[in-house]
């Protein structure tokens, strides 16, 4: 299940920075209704469930380099990147910082998790 959720939430996120692009390049905000809200509660409820197991996942493996507090954050910022892509006023060099640290941390999980089962 954490792996699934985790290729998710990779793919959610690869999503959002390509609306992003979108956005900047269009200078459009996306329509709140049928793309923004969407978007953001699949995203939320994916990423409810990724922290939940990503925590349980820690507690009991305690990988080398990965936190509690690592996940807490990725979670954050997984939300507000689920919304910030949608609006051409959010800063570029912010929105590529969080894109970069959640894909860092989801990757470094993925790795794990796939190192585990061999």
């Amino acid at each position: 299940m954490l792996k699934n959720l985790t290729r998710d939430l990779i793919e959610d996120t690869k999503t959002a920075s390509t609306r992003f692009e979108q956005v900047k390049q269009t200078r459009e905000k996306g329509d709140f209704y049928t793309e923004v809200k969407p978007f953001a509660d699949a995203v939320k409820q994916k990423n409810v469930q990724w922290k939940q197991a990503a925590a349980v996942w820690i507690r009991e493996q305690q990988p080398k380099n990965l936190h509690y507090r690592q996940i807490e954050t990725t979670a954050e910022n997984i939300e507000m990147v689920s919304i910030q892509a949608f609006f051409p006023e959010t800063s570029l060099k912010r929105f590529i910082n969080h894109v970069q640290s959640i894909n860092y941390v989801l990757k470094s999980v993925l790795q794990h998790l796939e190192n585990s089962e061999d």
